[in-house]
């Protein structure tokens, strides 16, 4: 008997490393000071003590049960992609610049080829997000997954000077929100995506095509999330951005009142952006109410931005030039710190 024997192949993991350290050395920018296989990653903080007051921001997320579309689409190569962006674009919403990341990947088995499939797409996340790949652990856990299934979560640390942090008490009566477009149904309300389809069904997954402009069920919701980072980042040097929500788990009415204080309102006028057709669609089979949409998904609306009317403009240009549509959708209104769509 050995440790092969009883489901962990130590030489498959060594390979894992190997394929993948190509992607990794992509992602890896002047302040990194160790090499992938180290026990750890060391990161150089001097470049940055010449703000004022540096601070860390960090923030961790996975991708749910969208993992359930790429087992299903044996398709491994952007789910990477999405761990990143749920941990980057929490991160901006302080101000911060992500600085690094570490992934962590646990398998029912260690196909080597597969694994260094979603480290690309993680390593892609970080080439767009500015941040380095320094470290990370895949874990192999026979008996407990299924061989061809795989959990995936990252964690990221960004800095920004302390008097540049995002503070929500900024936001007053009469600032516009702006909304920046979303890619799709990007890390969120998976599970009932899955019920409303019934996906296990994998015929499914091909078809819509008419509904989803060209699209395939699959394509549309596999569609890796979209990262702000960088169009945020050039955002913030250019206009006094008030408070940033990104729009996720718990869509409009779970994420937007974390941006603002308890003695305001947000207003969202609807038909102010596009509502992309994979959130029609998901409506109209599931006989969803509108609330419960608004209440899970993103609806078109990856991230808030909420600035003064006077910004609005500018705002929505910068979003232009790095490709991303946007739009006011709405202004802030006193009230109890609710959500009102109208």
């Amino acid at each position: 008997m050995d440790y092969k024997n009883a489901g962990v192949d130590i030489e498959a993991g060594y390979k894992s490393v190997e394929l993948m350290k190509k992607y990794v050395q992509g992602t890896m920018r002047p302040e990194v000071l160790t090499n992938l296989g180290g026990f750890s990653g060391a990161f150089s903080l001097k470049k940055f003590m010449t703000m004022e007051n540096p601070t860390l921001v960090s923030g961790t997320d996975g991708v749910g049960t969208k993992l359930k579309l790429a087992f299903l689409m044996d398709k491994h190569d952007t789910i990477g992609i999405d761990c990143v962006a749920m941990c980057v674009n929490d991160v901006i919403c302080a101000g911060a610049k992500p600085l690094f990341f570490l992934d962590y990947i646990a398998c029912g088995k260690n196909v080597p080829e597969k694994i260094a499939t979603i480290v690309k797409g993680i390593a892609d996340g970080c080439v767009e997000s500015g941040c380095a790949l320094v470290g990370g652990e895949t874990a192999e856990h026979p008996g407990m997954m299924p061989e061809e299934e795989y959990d995936l979560a990252g964690f990221t640390v960004g800095i920004v000077d302390e008097k540049n942090i995002l503070d929500k008490k900024n936001v007053k009566k009469g600032d516009v929100i702006v909304g920046l477009a979303s890619t799709g149904v990007h890390s969120n309300g998976f599970s009932l995506v899955r019920k409303v389809f019934d996906i296990d069904n994998t015929e499914v997954l091909g078809k819509y095509k008419d509904e989803l402009n060209g699209k395939t069920l699959g394509e549309a919701l596999l569609e890796p999330t979209q990262l702000y980072v960088k169009p945020i980042l050039k955002l913030l040097e250019e206009v006094d951005v008030h408070s940033i929500s990104h729009i996720t788990g718990g869509g409009f009415y779970e994420n937007l009142p974390r941006a603002y204080g308890d003695n305001l309102n947000a207003v969202i006028h609807k038909g102010s952006w596009e509502v992309l057709p994979v959130f029609k669609l998901i409506q109209e089979k599931g006989n969803i109410a509108e609330h419960d949409m608004f209440n899970t998904y993103n609806m078109g609306v990856g991230m808030a931005v909420i600035v003064d009317g006077k910004d609005a403009d500018r705002t929505i240009a910068l979003m232009n030039e790095f490709g991303i549509k946007a739009s006011v959708i709405g202004e802030m209104s006193e009230g109890d710190h609710s959500v009102v769509i109208e």
